[in-house]
């Protein structure tokens, strides 16, 4: 087999970075004759990859009947052995987990059906919708090492450390998935230890306060010890006390999927397991939930995300969108900011629905923006299927999910879309180690990405994470890319020296006193800062924190609500407000305007510069994009740091651009995501700063299209 790695730029195979292709080929459900053919045909697409399920629902069909080899689909070994001699690698997947459409989602029946008590509860002690489990039940991390003891030892036999083809084994899937969506964190009093002398929740608290005065303080409470303390349901918490309850709940809810991790994947290297260990993160918007698992494992660990589109009618879009590509943006990014090279172990290869369609267009519309985006290895789900096996699944005895290669073998249109992808990328293997370049840098805070469960801007909770999350998204990234300015993001919480770009930050009411430490050395080192809408003044858990403000001179913020206000940012006049705006009581001696409300003439940005040549721009307003107004104020504010003409010109708005390069070569992805054909003039700026690569492009609707830049 190949020798096999990864850093964070790319994977490596034979000692040559490469982007990983692989296809979801489930053995239990593929009949066995049709393994070889299919996965030939998942070679000829480009793939040197398969990915697996082995799913404990199958396995074990009655508590302690574990089986395998004993029938075709539960050849495992067969299988794995094929994948060798075929010299793909392969990501086998052995939960607990699996979900695909499987009835309990992988585990087995007897399990959920005859142990009630590891069931996830929400607060007020129900049960959920569906299978959630507890995962640090201690009964059901009973049954669940007894399945590990007998799965991987199966699947160390068949590690690339031991010829075989397992580069990589998965624990568990879309973890904190199977909670979110059927009833919130899981509260389990016996798994959590709520109440309970030497439990989890109260050590957790004792660890974070050192003594109950200190929690006392905190909430506002008189509890007289750690076990009297109970969470507080997030749709509570309206004042800052209440909201520090609930997001310490939160901080150890997260803390418990480590846990959970480092338990299977400790089991996993116990077993004897020695190759890469990986988790899939359920969708973009979950990715930061994993945080202290990545720390927890350190560097055998690899986190991936999954990127669908279309799965049935309540998707916001049925095919690939430019909001469905601002999620790939800032999935990868993260991705990329944890040291990981963006791997999206799901990736489109039909839908659970046989309507809406995916097609062709969709699809490989889908998977050249999310490489035009940073994605470095894939795995399509699913690339083909088969029969269910007896008893393992409740929605349909056919598991087709409209793949490239169906459940009978048939090779459908969406084939000789992934074929296209394929030549693609090995044709251009060169871009898996390649960067994207950026006019301008956009700080991640962490917590705003994981907080909507407990901040939003009701109550006392004035400009709040949520909101700035959001205005990152739709307003900071959306903009840019119709403006044609490339962003890349930058961790706020391991910021360097500054790297000659503007560096934009949605400020929220909070962030972390280190977060605002950093922002102070930044500038003084002669960094270029654009903050919006507010600057902090209280820290990541709404405790009293000035740090920028007081090095700025400039605190008091209030809301500023004039009825149809009249916007203007330097030359840009009448911009739509369609976010909030806010006053800032004092500012720094020297700072000039240059934003204002026209009929109050209140100031609503001023622009600062250091005596060590930094600037700090502070504009008193966010926005969601909608206007071309938009377009010429981000133009503007970024001129103002210092950044006057983007890597790109671009004369379409409805285009998106992405420039990608190694150093040597270049290469920049042109999108069309709307529905009708779009035209663009695109030219590209060299070393020099002069644009020496200009192109007229014609664009299909839902197309990409590459073009190598000299």
């Amino acid at each position: 087999m190949p020798a096999f790695a990864w850093d964070k730029t790319s994977y490596s195979i034979d000692g040559e970075r490469r982007f990983l292709v692989s296809g979801e080929v489930q053995y239990f459900r593929v009949p066995k004759p049709d393994w070889e053919k299919r996965l030939t045909l998942l070679q000829q697409a480009g793939g040197n990859c398969v990915a697996t399920y082995v799913p404990w629902i199958l396995h074990e069909p009655a508590e302690g009947d574990i089986r395998f080899g004993d029938c075709p689909q539960r050849d495992l070994e067969e299988f794995l052995a094929l994948c060798g001699k075929l010299g793909l690698l392969v990501i086998c997947r052995p939960g607990p987990y699996q979900y695909a459409e499987l009835k309990y989602d992988g585990l087995p029946g007897w399990l959920c059906e005859g142990y009630p008590q590891i069931l996830a509860r929400d607060i007020h002690g129900a049960t959920f919708r569906g299978s959630s489990v507890s995962y640090l039940h201690p009964l059901f991390l009973e049954k669940a090492r007894r399945w590990y003891a007998a799965v991987n030892p199966i699947l160390a036999r068949h590690t690339i450390a031991r010829g075989g083809p397992v580069a990589m084994v998965q624990i568990d899937n879309e973890l904190i998935g199977i909670h979110e969506w059927f009833g919130g964190w899981d509260y389990n009093r016996e798994t959590m230890g709520i109440g309970q002398a030497g439990g989890r929740y109260p050590l957790f608290l004792e660890r974070r306060y050192a003594d109950i005065r200190g929690l006392n303080s905190a909430y506002g409470s008189a509890y007289a010890q750690f076990t009297d303390v109970h969470p507080l349901a997030e749709a509570e918490a309206e004042r800052y006390a209440q909201i520090r309850r609930a997001k310490d709940y939160q901080d150890f809810y997260l803390q418990t999927i480590a846990d959970y991790a480092q338990t299977l994947s400790q089991w996993m290297r116990e077993d004897g397991i020695d190759c890469q260990i990986v988790h899939n993160s359920a969708n973009p918007n979950m990715n930061s939930y994993f945080l202290e698992t990545a720390q927890r494992l350190g560097d055998r660990f690899l986190l991936g995300s999954d990127h669908y589109y279309n799965l049935d009618q309540d998707w916001n879009q049925n095919n690939p969108t430019p909001q469905y590509a601002i999620n790939v943006f800032y999935s990868n990014e993260m991705l990329r900011l944890m040291g990981y090279p963006a791997t999206i172990f799901e990736l489109p290869g039909g839908s659970f629905s046989d309507w809406p369609p995916v097609t062709p267009e969709d699809v490989l519309c889908c998977y050249m923006t999310n490489t035009a985006l940073g994605m470095k290895g894939s795995n399509y789900y699913i690339f083909t299927g088969g029969p269910n096996p007896a008893g393992v699944s409740h929605q349909g005895d056919i598991y087709d999910y409209g793949a490239s290669v169906s459940a009978t073998g048939e090779i459908r249109p969406t084939y000789a879309a992934q074929k296209e992808y394929g030549r693609f990328l090995a044709d251009h293997a060169w871009l898996a180690g390649a960067g994207r370049e950026a006019d301008f840098e956009i700080g991640l805070d962490w917590e705003q990405s994981r907080s909507r469960h407990y901040f939003d801007d009701s109550g006392e909770r004035v400009f709040s994470n949520t909101a700035a999350w959001s205005f990152v998204r739709k307003g900071i990234l959306t903009t840019a890319f119709c403006a044609s300015y490339s962003a890349n993001f930058v961790d706020l919480s391991d910021l360097g020296a500054p790297a000659g770009r503007p560096l934009v930050v949605a400020a929220s009411a909070c962030m972390a006193a280190d977060r605002q430490a950093a922002l102070v050395r930044y500038v003084e080192q002669g960094g270029s800062l654009l903050l919006a809408p507010v600057i902090p003044w209280m820290d990541e858990n709404a405790q009293p924190c000035t740090i920028l403000s007081d090095h700025l001179q400039a605190s008091g913020f209030e809301r500023f609500t004039k009825t149809s206000p009249v916007i203007t940012a330097g030359p840009v006049h009448n911009i739509l407000m369609n976010g909030s705006m806010w006053a800032n009581a004092s500012r720094p001696p020297a700072a000039q305007m240059i934003a204002f409300e026209e009929a109050t003439a209140q100031e609503l940005g001023w622009m600062h510069t250091t005596p060590s040549g930094g600037a700090v721009l502070w504009l008193g307003f966010h926005w969601k994009h909608a206007k071309h107004e938009h377009t010429d104020m981000l133009r503007y504010l970024l001129a103002k740091l210092g950044c006057a003409d983007p890597l790109v010109r671009c004369s379409n708005p409805n285009v998106w651009t992405s420039l990608r390069g190694d150093g040597e070569q270049r290469m920049l992805f042109v999108m069309n995501l709307l529905s009708a054909r779009m035209s663009a003039d695109v030219s590209v700026r060299a070393s020099d700063g002069a644009y020496a690569t200009s192109a007229r492009v014609d664009l299909r609707p839902m197309e990409v299209v590459a073009l190598r830049v000299d």
